[in-house]
């Protein structure tokens, strides 16, 4: 059974921005676009009478901004949220708020697309579990679930279950997720320190990869080992780990 539309609202003080945002949402034929406000006042009075699905919001408006608006909010059920943007810095605070999805203006179409991807799976699950709908809220994890990188001029959201391996470089993380790597400013002691230690596991001195990521483990001499990835990457595995690493793969 097809989802019903996401009924969109465009939350910016800019008209061209709004424009740029309706441009993007123009080959995304499942959203329609129920109404356009230029400050949170206005916002607030549309979702409280239009009750729209999903939410493009500026952050920084004349009066009260987009935090200050979601906090406002006085509804069981709030609107998804896709933060739209042109300053980066806010990236975390963002998704503190629950938002799905963080873009920057100018609206970059393939990153939007990306956007409205994560916000199409989920509506889907909204709409086609009820089961879960009424599922007791899963406890908040102790643990680090997004890392804010720099990457060039952009700050990079990076969910923690995305990333494949890290490498220790001094003061520096190489992460890698997927195709892309990242250089972030942090020491690899202190990162395994906020992340899930379920799944981060450290295999070397310098080098922690995700367990959910490892394919096969080939014994090598003097009881080291080489740890394989799903993508085919090979790490060392040194001896001075391998219980740990023995203990977390059920390895016998």
């Amino acid at each position: 059974m097809n989802s019903p539309a996401i009924r969109t609202l465009l939350v910016d003080d800019e008209m061209l921005a709004r424009l740029a945002i309706r441009q993007a949402l123009a080959s995304h034929t499942d959203v329609a676009i129920v109404g356009e406000c230029a400050n949170a006042t206005e916002a607030r009075q549309a979702i409280e009478a239009l009750d729209p699905d999903l939410l493009f919001l500026d952050i920084r408006m004349p009066g009260v901004d987009g935090f200050r608006l979601l906090q406002g909010l006085k509804r069981n059920h709030p609107p998804m949220v896709v933060f739209a943007t042109a300053f980066g810095q806010h990236a975390l605070r963002a998704f503190d708020a629950n938002a799905i999805d963080y873009v920057l203006k100018p609206i970059d179409q393939e990153r939007f697309d990306q956007a409205m991807a994560r916000v199409r799976r989920h509506w889907r699950g909204l709409h086609t579990s009820e089961a879960a709908a009424t599922a007791a809220p899963a406890p908040a994890s102790p643990y680090l679930q997004r890392l804010s990188v720099q990457q060039g001029e952009h700050i990079r959201v990076v969910a923690a279950q995305d990333i494949d391996w890290m490498r220790a470089d001094g003061n520096y993380v190489h992460i890698h997720a997927g195709t892309t790597h990242y250089l972030h400013r942090e020491s690899l002691r202190h990162l395994l320190g906020v992340l899930d230690p379920g799944r981060f596991l450290r295999i070397h001195r310098g080098t922690a990869v995700n367990v959910d990521r490892i394919r096969e483990v080939h014994p090598l001499f003097q009881g080291n080992a080489e740890v394989v990835l799903q993508d085919g990457t090979r790490l060392n595995l040194s001896r001075r780990f391998r219980i740990q690493a023995r203990r977390a793969l059920g390895m016998a």
